[in-house]
């Protein structure tokens, strides 16, 4: 029996017995599973004696052991004690309890998956490093939480599209653009101009790629080596986000927002003061153009347009919402670094000054900084830590699971050698081993002769066969909350705490038959039970990006 079905049948009985109550309803949402901390108390406990309750004008473990007699009739329930001030405590029989492994292989990938955010349509943008550099250890956290976070968002049911925001316009562009060409000149580095062997190599082949570059004016030469390398540096940024398992949907320019309309010669920032200004909240004072979003509890007015004519980072900001607003996306997230605290109010000022609920559409993730010991810096890139080179030395995997078991906002402090370890201390070895175990066990089987052709659950009663179908039963929960919150780092932590419970079950039972033994069913039933933990992993790891290795 699944959770999603004892759920239902509780519901159903409890609603039966608020038929005659026309001043109490509920809905599905209102009866919660949850596994008990000691599985001596059963399977599964709801407290829903306890929430209605007062609203019953009852005693809740009264109406507890009103609902008791119904919910032990349910069809694979053993028995039910009511606990405390009304937990109602279940025990499922092995049958109903074992039936779990059949449901996960049956559904294949698709376990876990869930409908608790079908109906939403998000936008999530994270990373967006300025396009003059590699990719760094700073980019590489919210690289991999953004990606696992759309991950776990669209296993829960919702339509997902992530974003790059490309940050190509503004001096930094000029100032890569300089660079670049003196190094393509021979000349020194220019004032505040970007270091790095790169800076050699991006020349190199932008002298390549246009052989009369030095022959132009300086400031038509700076505007073509400006473009050209900002291209091929994109190329690479993208190439390494491939190279890490993150894919991005859409890579919108903020060129766009500051280039005019063919036919109107109107800019999008022109258009998004146009619209804050129907709003009521755009104003003029001291030859600038304002944002009035103390209004709406910024800490100060935003500057759309400086007197000069000049607009400020804060209109590209405001075109970019609104083009998201467009795009048809009601709910929107932002991944944002350690540094960009004072983002969060303005964004979500913003988000109310152009008419919408920050509150419901907006979203605003923080993340702490990452430091890693051993790491090298990149002689290529300077005084970073180049993303392909930790790639290189530790791989996609390690470094994806090590950055997706933690939340967002805690520092983070990693040990580079744990991380290629290959040792149970090392998380990451430890569930992609228990996954490489599954399937040597499952190859084991068929040499043996041993098939899923038979398939008791009932069979399925040793004490690590109870603790292992509990875990297996709880993804699709662990999921569900992991996107509601955000937290992929629940994926990562459950999938510890499943291995746990596969390799003692592996240590304490055999699939395949012992010496002389023949065949039976329980060899058959628990490659079932192989079989499934096998997916669940594998599906676990998807989720955070993470192969799961057939042989280690």
């Amino acid at each position: 029996m699944t959770p999603e079905a004892l759920s239902a049948a509780l519901f159903a009985i409890v609603e039966g017995r608020l038929a005659s109550r026309d001043d109490v309803t509920i809905t599905p949402a209102d009866v919660v599973l949850e596994r008990p901390r000691n599985r001596d108390h059963g399977d599964w406990a709801s407290n829903i004696a306890m929430k209605l309750a007062k609203r019953l004008g009852t005693n809740p473990r009264e109406f507890a052991l009103e609902l008791a007699p119904g919910i032990e009739a349910i069809d694979g329930v053993a028995a039910v004690e009511v606990a405390g001030p009304g937990f109602i405590n279940i025990t499922l029989d092995a049958a109903a309890a074992g039936e779990i492994a059949r449901t996960i292989v049956e559904a294949g990938d698709a376990y876990g998956h869930n409908e608790v955010l079908a109906g939403h349509t998000i936008n999530m943008e994270f990373v967006s490093a300025n396009p003059t550099g590699p990719l760094h250890i700073g980019h590489t956290r919210w690289a991999a939480l953004g990606d696992s976070i759309a991950r776990v968002l669209k296993a829960s049911g919702a339509e997902v599209t992530t974003e790059y925001y490309i940050n190509d316009a503004g001096s930094q562009m000029d100032t890569f653009g300089r660079s670049v060409l003196a190094a393509a000149k021979g000349e020194p580095r220019p004032e505040g101009g970007y270091p790095g062997e790169y800076i050699g190599e991006l020349a190199t082949r932008v002298v390549a790629a246009v052989p009369g570059l030095l022959e132009m004016p300086d400031d038509e030469a700076m505007a073509v080596a400006r473009d050209v390398a900002y291209e091929l540096q994109l190329a690479e940024i993208k190439a390494s986000l491939e190279s890490f398992r993150v894919h991005f949907d859409v890579f919108f320019s903020e060129r766009t927002l500051h280039a005019p309309d063919p036919e109107t010669g109107r800019t999008a920032i022109d258009d998004a003061e146009t619209r804050l200004r129907a709003q009521g909240h755009v104003y003029e004072a001291d030859d600038a153009v304002w944002v009035r979003t103390t209004d709406f509890g910024d800490d100060k007015d935003r500057v759309l347009t400086r007197g000069n004519g000049v607009v400020t980072y804060f209109a590209a900001d405001a075109a970019y919402y609104l083009s998201k607003k467009d795009r048809g996306f009601p709910e929107k997230i932002y991944l944002l670094g350690a540094d960009h605290h004072g983002y969060v109010g303005r964004l979500k000022a913003l988000a109310a000054a152009a008419g919408d609920d920050p509150d419901v559409g907006l979203s605003v993730l923080i993340g702490q900084l990452v430091n890693l010991n051993g790491a090298k810096l990149s002689k290529r890139a300077g005084n970073i830590i180049e993303l392909d080179d930790l790639l290189a030395w530790l791989g996609a995997d390690a470094l994806r699971y090590w950055l997706a078991r933690y939340p967002a906002d805690s520092p983070l402090a990693l040990d580079g050698e744990k991380l290629r370890s290959r040792t149970n201390d090392n998380p990451v070895f430890y569930v992609q081993y228990a996954h490489a175990r599954t399937r040597s066990v499952a190859r084991n089987a068929a040499d043996a002769g041993v098939t899923r052709n038979d398939f008791d659950p009932s069979l399925l009663v040793h004490p690590t066969e109870t603790a292992l179908l509990g875990a297996l039963q709880e993804f699709p929960r662990i999921v569900a909350h992991a996107a509601e919150l955000r937290e992929p780092h629940r994926i990562a932590r459950y999938l510890e705490e499943l291995a746990g419970y596969y390799h003692r079950w592996y240590d304490a039972t055999r699939v395949l038959p012992f010496g002389d033994e023949q065949i039976a069913p329980i060899h058959g039933t628990r490659l079932w039970l192989n079989d499934a933990t096998s997916q669940v992993i594998r599906n676990g790891l998807a989720l955070i990006g993470v192969d799961a290795p057939e042989r280690m």
